[in-house]
């Protein structure tokens, strides 16, 4: 799946997004990922961090959108 592909699918159903496809999404942007225990931190080249808990089998919705308004935020160009 590409990632136009997942981004599309992350969008029409946040409630079922898997830990796993947000952190490949986002490693694939180029994101860095640090993770403690039950809590996965990313970062994009200095901007501000986006912490998501690891939860089975699905995220929570509130992280799935804080994650797209991040896409939304870098794909704005700069005014």
């Amino acid at each position: 799946m590409s990632k136009k592909e997942k981004l599309l699918k992350i969008r029409q159903n946040p409630k079922n997004v898997r830990f796993e496809d947000i952190d490949n999404l986002l490693l694939s942007l180029g994101f860095q990922k640090r993770q403690r225990g039950s809590h996965a931190t990313y970062t994009l080249s200095g901007g501000r961090p986006l912490t998501i808990p690891l939860r089975k089998p699905f995220i929570l919705p509130v992280y799935v959108k804080q994650v797209l308004l991040l896409l939304n935020e870098l794909e704005e160009p700069d005014s």
